[in-house]
């Protein structure tokens, strides 16, 4: 078998991975949309997102059964699609751009950045945007964080361990900030800063969706544009980039002020759910290569699986007491990942 041939056998198998993973997706949904105190079939909810989708076009007749999947249990579910695809096509390519992989929009103090302005607005009710106070704080301070990382990138250069460093540095003061309004705020307040940290999908309403999935939606594009560049690299290194017509500073800067947009127009509404952004990267990697233009797509796929998984896994595993989705991903995927380092049969990074 020649070059080309290798090359067009690889490129199907990681665009069928794709497919497949769209029709798990499509499955795991309606799975997830079945469960809850109120039975429903799952053909019916099949029927019902139909319905749902083209109501807008004919009469639909208003059901108890409709309103409990289309009002209650999608916004949940969907919401998770958008955040599970947006967190790991962020840490794609974070991991891509810093060559670290145990890098991630969280490595970079996104996630502490959001936490902090989130406690400011549940403590203090000190915030900007009054109709939402916690998202539009948790989403402020997330771009600060993003034009810190910016300026120092400028000033002192885009080195991946350099950049790394300063965002561990700076994670480290906003978490002293919070620890502080903490301690002196009262036990309801830190009691909901909590479970804001730990991530949940519980505030997912059909208000606050279109205006993730409209970030999700148009940050996407560019990171597939972006995606020769990466690979460029990632597998050449800075200097054979440049020599190759890559503009590396340019690049590295653009996909991180993009990646924490992605990141913090996700979690201003979920709260933290930080694992998926590091572990689903190193899964995609395994099964189709680093080839950015398949990985990214792959890893958002595969990051809205692991996102409706853990979901599922929350709200039935204790029911009717629904567990943050966070502390779920972090209790199954910090052994995953321990496996997969330590029985990984190739090297794939």
């Amino acid at each position: 078998m020649n070059i080309a041939e290798e090359y067009t056998k690889l490129t199907k198998k990681k665009v069928i991975t794709i497919f497949i993973l769209i029709s798990i997706i499509f499955f795991i949904v309606a799975i997830s949309a079945t469960l809850g105190s109120y039975k429903i079939d799952l053909h019916e909810v099949y029927i019902i997102i139909l319905k749902g989708l083209m109501r807008s076009l004919c009469n639909v007749e208003i059901t108890e059964k409709y309103n409990v999947i289309w009002n209650l249990r999608l916004p949940r579910i969907t919401m998770g699609v958008i955040a599970g695809f947006a967190l790991a096509c962020s840490g794609a390519v974070i991991q891509a751009i810093l060559r670290n992989p145990l890098a991630s929009p969280f490595t970079i103090g996104i996630n502490s950045a959001a936490s902090f302005g989130a406690t400011l607005a549940i403590c203090l009710g000190l915030g900007v945007v009054s109709n939402y106070l916690v998202a539009g704080n948790a989403f402020l301070f997330s771009l600060i964080q993003a034009l810190l990382m910016l300026g120092i990138a400028r000033y002192k250069g885009v080195a991946p361990e350099k950049l790394i460093l300063a965002g561990i540095a700076l994670t480290y003061i906003y978490s002293a900030l919070t620890t502080l309004i903490l301690f002196f705020s009262e036990p309801n307040a830190v009691k909901e800063v909590y479970f804001w940290m730990v991530g949940s999908l519980s505030k997912a309403t059909w208000k606050n969706i279109p205006i993730s999935f409209a970030i999700t939606a148009a940050i996407f594009p560019i990171l597939l544009w972006k995606a020769w560049d990466l690979n460029l690299i990632m597998s050449a290194g800075d200097e054979v980039a440049k020599s190759l017509g890559v503009d590396v500073e340019k690049t590295c800067i653009v996909v991180m002020i993009i990646s924490a947009l992605l990141t913090s127009g996700v979690i201003c509404f979920t709260g933290n759910i930080p694992f998926v952004c590091l572990i689903t990267p190193h899964i995609c990697r395994i099964i189709i290569g680093n080839d950015n233009r398949f990985l990214i797509p792959a890893s958002g796929l595969l990051g809205s699986t692991i996102i409706l998984i853990a979901d599922i896994v929350s709200r039935r595993v204790i029911a009717p007491v629904i567990l943050p989705i966070g502390a779920v991903l972090s209790f199954v995927g910090g052994p995953f990942f321990l496996y997969l380092l330590l029985k990984k049969k190739r090297e794939y990074w």
